[in-house]
């Protein structure tokens, strides 16, 4: 029997629980509040002694004293201790044990009894002993349903709710088991009525939530709503985590219970509005709260280590999703094409007002670059919250080939017309190719592989488009001293110092490009006046007819290698190879000896797969003491050097491997 009596004898449901509910708030002991009984007042059972029972007076020859005309108790004589009733007991919110003196009551009434002896003597028990249990289980339910509020009942109410719950469950079990014939209450399925209750709860509080958020400018009243129901999740859920779980046993995993509820009938809400056509804006916020932020909640420390999210899974189901997402993605790509058509007529109305390009440290800067690299890294990252998949964020950005194509066509339109301002813009232009390159070259994941290609191949031929056009002027005043390179006065005078000359001139005429850009603008300088130079020497405007020519054409090539290399080097061309070409060539018309100059060939060819039979022919005719068989057998050997089903070179291949000769055209 779970009885307390005055507190001494507790049932085995209450020995966990607080000693301190012994005694009410103001630390006065229960027993002394509550209305006594003795056993005669219906059923009650009682345990204590016989020798503690009022009956058992003392023996006459007790001694006794008088005091006040009361009788003194003897050593003998004991206080009377009294049995709570039910209703106390229920009173006190000991529902654990309440539920434990009916299981008594049910186990007396309808075990104890024999299966021949007919209960009609006992329906008035029976009868009682059912309203009792509706009285528990009403209490049970109500306590339940405090669960967020602790004030109203205390956590040791909450965990004796919780124990009856079980106690009911275990008797339930019980019952199956045996062959006669159970109560009409059972099975009492309190477990289920446990769910139910959690169920309607968690509804409850998700429809009212206790402290709707505060209006704020452009939010619609859906997004206030989510906003509303994601707050109280988030409350809710560390409320269990923190004081609700407590109340209840390991084995009944309750934070992944509360978990799955408030999973589920957030599920239902935002299924609803999903069914609606939903604005842009409300499309995107929906989007956001089930992709973003309802994953940040659950993944907060204090509930990631109660909470098994990945059995969660989506808020919403793909069939619902895809509709969505594919609306917002839409509208983003929507929103970055008018963005960026924007900023490229922007450039395009200064440039045709005769503006120039703003200058940042003497170099000429466009903001086209930069305006339209943030809003593509600004717009994938934030889509790629929204919708919570990278791939499907970068869709958006599959229009940028086209715009790409835009900006060529306004590099184009700058180029065809020759304006003060041409110029400037050409350096500035430079300038956001480079910055273009970088961002699809180092953060390919805004990007899909075959936007990221295409545009890359655009910005290519933009770069070698401006470089044409921004070193045409250039090469165009460098002709006159071109067309001595390779001829007898080349040889007998010294011309070359001119051209180095006019070549740095024009070198500081270059600058205006951002460091880097006019770095690689420099090199390309470098790389087609080298190439300048070895075409007008291969022309074969001057004879090498003997051995002291071959040397003195050999030294003036030599040195003017050096003075070539020396002056680009410190304008700052990093192009150093090109040095050794110059080198490589004049070494040919130095030597005399046939197989040295085979090997030197062979040499030149293999370190440039470039080099052609007719480069090295109109080389050797320079030198005009060789013969046409000579000239055969160095060709010769050149070919044998090579794949002869490619053309390539026999070592194979290489990443890297220059090209040069392919840029001197000879006849």
């Amino acid at each position: 029997m779970c009885l307390k009596l005055c507190c001494w004898f507790p049932c085995k449901c209450c020995r966990a629980e607080d000693s301190s509910e012994h005694f009410s708030d103001r630390g006065i002991p229960i027993l002394s509040r509550l209305k006594m009984r003795t056993e005669t007042d219906g059923f009650r059972v009682n345990f204590i002694p016989q020798r503690f029972r009022r009956n058992n007076r003392p023996r006459a020859d007790s001694n006794t004293s008088a005091t006040d005309g009361h009788t003194s108790p003897t050593k003998e004589e004991k206080p009377q201790h009294v049995v709570l009733t039910y209703e106390q007991i229920l009173e006190a919110k000991r529902l654990c044990e309440a539920g434990e003196l009916l299981i008594k009551r049910e186990e007396h009434l309808f075990g104890e009894i024999k299966k021949s002896e007919s209960l009609t003597h006992h329906e008035e028990e029976v009868n009682k002993l059912a309203a009792d249990r509706s009285a528990l289980k009403g209490l049970v339910l109500q306590t339940l349903g405090f669960s967020f509020s602790l004030e109203e009942v205390s956590s040791n109410a909450l965990t004796s709710a919780v124990k009856a719950v079980n106690q009911e469950e275990d008797q339930d079990h019980q019952w199956i088991k045996r062959d006669g014939n159970p109560p009409a209450w059972r099975p009492s399925s309190w477990m289920a009525l446990h769910d139910s209750t959690l169920r309607s709860l968690v509804e409850e509080r998700m429809d009212n939530p206790s402290m709707p958020p505060a209006e704020q400018a452009g939010q619609s009243s859906l997004q206030l709503d989510i906003r509303a129901m994601g707050r109280q999740l988030k409350d809710d859920l560390l409320q269990v985590v923190n004081m609700v779980k407590g109340c209840y046993p390991p084995e009944m995993d309750i934070c992944n219970f509360y978990a799955r509820l408030y999973h589920q009938t957030s599920s239902a809400r935002l299924r609803k509005i999903a069914d609606f056509g939903l604005g842009d804006k409300d499309c995107m916020y929906l989007l956001l709260w089930v992709n973003e932020h309802y994953p940040k909640i659950l993944q907060k420390p204090e509930l990631a280590n109660e909470i098994d999210i990945e059995s969660l899974g989506k808020l919403l189901p793909e069939e619902l999703l895809k509709p969505l997402e594919e609306q917002y993605l839409t509208k983003q790509q929507e929103e970055l094409t008018k963005y960026i058509g924007r900023v490229l007529e922007e450039a395009k109305k200064k440039w045709n007002d005769g503006e120039e390009p703003t200058r940042v440290d003497d170099c000429f800067v466009s903001p086209v670059s930069y305006d339209i690299i943030q809003l593509i890294n600004g717009m994938v990252t934030s889509a790629e919250k929204v919708v919570g998949d990278l791939q499907k964020a970068q869709s958006i950005t599959c229009q940028l080939k086209d715009l790409m194509q835009r900006f060529n066509s306004f590099q184009n339109d700058i180029m065809k017309q020759k304006k003060p301002n041409t110029l400037p813009a050409m350096k500035a232009n430079l300038g956001c190719i480079e910055q273009f390159r970088d961002v699809l070259s180092k953060k390919k994941h805004l990007f899909t592989d075959d936007v990221q290609k295409n545009c890359l191949l655009v910005l290519t031929d933009m770069k070698q488009s401006a470089h044409a056009y921004l070193l045409k002027a250039v090469h165009e005043r460098l002709k006159s001293h071109y067309r001595k390179l390779g001829t007898t006065d080349w040889l007998n005078r010294p011309l070359f110092e001119k051209l180095l000359v006019d070549i740095a001139k024009e070198i500081q005429d270059l600058q205006g490009s951002i460091e880097s850009c006019h770095q690689e603008l420099l090199g390309q300088l470098h790389q087609e006046v080298t190439a300048e130079y070895v075409k007008r020497l291969l022309k074969g405007n001057v004879k090498l007819k003997d051995r002291e020519l071959q040397l003195k054409a050999y030294t003036t090539a030599k040195n003017n290698a050096e003075s070539l290399h020396d002056l680009f080097v410190k304008m700052g061309s990093k192009e150093d190879w090109l040095k050794d070409i110059l080198t490589k060539i004049a070494e040919v018309l130095k030597l005399q000896d046939l197989p040295a100059i085979q090997m030197h060939v062979a040499s030149l060819g293999t370190e440039y797969p470039d080099l052609s039979e007719k480069h090295v022919s109109a080389l050797l005719k320079l030198k005009t003491n060789l013969t046409k068989a000579d000239r055969k057998t160095v060709k010769d050997i050149l070919s044998d050097t090579r794949d002869p089903q490619s053309g390539a070179v026999n070592r194979g291949s290489e990443d890297g491997v220059r090209t040069f000769f392919s840029k001197v055209q000879v006849k």
